[in-house]
């Protein structure tokens, strides 16, 4: 996905998750500025939070709304006003985000909570086709940005006022652990490498030794960059929490190495620093020993393994819809990437 400054065809009459009357009235009221007749174009859907570019036709300016998916989800894993809440906590940090404007939790607008950020220009590298629009030249400096944006987000206090509030008793790890415990259970997972990778996790969870914001789904496909290689702001902030550093750089690192399960990874061969020179950046600027890396790049993987685990099931339930999907793949994958979790932990 690609933010730029031309602006697309006069969007639809109705756009779904969008009461366009009232959500229009309530940004007259609450956003400086904005005037209607606006416009509301869905940038990204799916099952994540419902992303959308509003635009002001009169003055030129633009924001962009978030909202969570229609239909039945579980409200705490899109939680927009707790997302909205990092973001404005961040405001004035080193961590680039986005400036919020507002948050709006009357369901009477448009039938859920959403909050409004400035838009922010730049290209989302979540493909090989938007991740074509970064020039070569700047790609090295897109590596290094993108580590040391990491690192700012894991350096900010969490020691004191509201996100010391936030964080929550026990292991990050433990708690994730349990969380996706249930998740196998409640989907009727049979024996097999899922669990039996779960038990090798569990048995050699390392100690939390560093505790600080955690983005949880931080990779290249979730940040704004600028054509000069710098990151411009950091997005998708819903699983965000206060927990073990480490587990951020697990996920990185598995972004960075494997591009089949995230569709897109940075190659060295195409101008991107090789993942040892990102690591090792990052250990200078945190003085943080990466020793412990392997069992997080572990975790990861289990993690997406999960992950599949759960969108194979929707599928084989008839819950998605019709789309074109290798089911066999579908099937085959969750086991997959716990092999290759396995596979890691013992080395």
């Amino acid at each position: 996905m690609t933010h730029d400054d031309s602006d697309p065809p006069a969007g639809p009459s109705a756009v779904a998750g969008i009461d366009i009357e009232r959500v229009t009235a309530w940004f007259a009221e609450h956003i400086p500025g904005a005037a209607p007749p606006l416009r509301f174009d869905l940038i990204t859907g799916g099952r994540s939070n419902l992303t959308y570019r509003v635009h002001d036709d009169g003055s030129g300016a633009r924001w962009v709304l978030r909202r969570p998916p229609t239909g039945n989800v579980l409200a705490s894993a899109h939680d927009v006003v707790r997302e909205y809440r990092i973001l404005d906590l961040l405001a004035g940090t080193p961590v680039p985000v986005p400036p919020v404007l507002g948050c709006c939790t009357d369901h009477a607008v448009t039938g859920a909570d959403f909050y409004v950020m400035e838009y922010v220009d730049g290209i989302v590298p979540d493909d090989g086709e938007s991740a074509a629009e970064i020039p070569r030249e700047s790609r090295a400096a897109v590596s290094r940005s993108v580590i040391d944006t990491l690192a700012a987000v894991h350096a900010v206090d969490t020691s004191n006022g509201p996100l010391a509030e936030l964080r929550r008793p026990g292991s990050y790890l433990e708690r994730q652990l349990r969380r996706w415990h249930r998740q196998l259970t409640v989907g009727g997972v049979g024996p097999g490498p899922l669990w039996e990778v779960h038990d090798l996790l569990a048995r050699q969870m390392p100690g939390e030794r560093w505790t600080g914001i955690t983005h949880g789904d931080f990779r290249p496909g979730n940040l704004l960059i600028g054509t000069d290689g710098n990151v411009r702001a950091v997005l998708d902030w819903e699983l965000w929490t206060v927990g073990d550093v480490m587990a951020d750089i697990g996920w990185l690192t598995t972004a960075w190495t494997s591009a089949e399960p995230f569709g897109w990874a940075p190659d060295p061969a195409e101008g991107y620093l090789d993942i040892d020179t990102v690591l090792s950046r990052y250990a200078d600027a945190t003085g943080r020993s990466l020793d412990d890396l392997p069992y997080y790049r572990a975790f990861a993987l289990w993690r997406l393994a999960a992950i599949a685990e759960g969108v194979s099931a929707r599928f084989r339930a008839g819950v998605m819809g019709e789309q074109d999907v290798d089911m066999t793949e579908l099937s085959e994958r969750p086991a997959r990437l716990a092999e290759s979790a396995r596979a890691v932990l013992n080395g």
